[in-house]
């Protein structure tokens, strides 16, 4: 008889114990939980002119910062068309000083009529004629200047080099594309909220980002602070890849909880889970 109240007693400690660890395990209800994926601006870069790529100094993988340079053309025809248009400018600016000089001595016999109206016309069309044709070679040398800048390829911002598409010796034109860039900032996470939780979140509202992976030194999971920073006004129907085949119909509003404070363990793609704070601690402080 005891050995059966022991029993008993042992199972109702177990039934609640079991009820306890269950109950624990539920979100909190000012917690909403959803599953995104990282999301990292990427730049695909090209030349802006054609021709054969003489130098590329970086690998895939490589960490850059803005203002290195990538990759450099061959540019010695470009260099030779900006050295032909300075020396144009230089030519054309004489031309047109002296015909400015030669108006400006008649200007003042044409007022008194001792120069016919001819040749003052005359020298006014050829002042005006050198004045712009030395406006035009200016524009031609800035053009020219233009396309050999053109022939290098700079960092736009901090990031790191995930594609090498060209290598030293190859043509390319205009356009084609020689590196793929992925910038260190800004990293967000992707997600979707249903309708009945839209009322629950607000521009700013803070949320903690949480990656499968391990910290080593702590052995649990790589956590990060966001923030809403984006709410989509238009609801779509739920992405085949956030949810089961039933729920694909649903329509869910996208967010961006940005991380702002992100570091190289962040990558393109990586599944998270975010816990958003929905307790609206801001509103009860101040009815306080």
């Amino acid at each position: 008889m005891k050995k059966k109240i022991l029993l008993l007693t042992a199972a109702v400690l177990l039934t609640a114990g079991l009820i306890f660890f269950i109950n624990s395990k539920k979100d909190d209800p000012n917690t909403l939980t959803l599953y995104g994926n990282v999301d990292i601006r990427q730049v695909d870069m090209s030349f802006q002119v054609g021709g054969v790529i003489k130098q590329m100094r970086f690998e895939e993988g490589e960490s850059v910062k803005k203002g290195d340079l990538l990759a450099v053309l061959d540019d010695r025809d470009y260099s030779a068309n900006y050295l032909k248009s300075a020396a144009e400018v230089k030519k054309l600016s004489a031309v047109s000083q002296n015909a400015s000089s030669v108006y400006q001595r008649h200007s003042a016999l044409c007022k008194e009529g001792i120069t016919s109206k001819q040749e003052c016309t005359a020298y006014l069309n050829t002042k005006n004629e050198a004045s712009g044709s030395y406006e035009a070679a200016l524009a031609s040398r800035q053009y020219a200047k233009n396309q050999l800048d053109n022939t290098k390829i700079y960092a736009p911002d901090n990031g790191i080099i995930t594609s090498r598409i060209q290598e030293p010796g190859a043509t390319v034109q205009s356009g084609q594309l020689v590196y793929t860039l992925v910038k260190s900032k800004p990293i967000w996470i992707r997600a979707y909220v249903n309708e009945t939780n839209l009322g629950d979140i607000k521009y700013g509202t803070t949320a903690r980002v949480i990656t499968d992976s391990k910290d080593k030194n702590t052995g649990k999971k790589r956590e990060y602070a966001g923030r809403i920073g984006y709410i989509s006004p238009v609801a779509e129907f739920t992405p085949k890849t956030v949810q089961t085949e039933d729920l694909r119909t649903d329509l869910v509003y996208r967010i961006n909880v940005y991380v702002d404070e992100a570091d190289e363990f962040l990558k393109q793609g990586m599944p998270t889970t975010l816990k958003i704070d929905i307790s609206n601690k801001e509103a009860q402080k101040a009815s306080i």
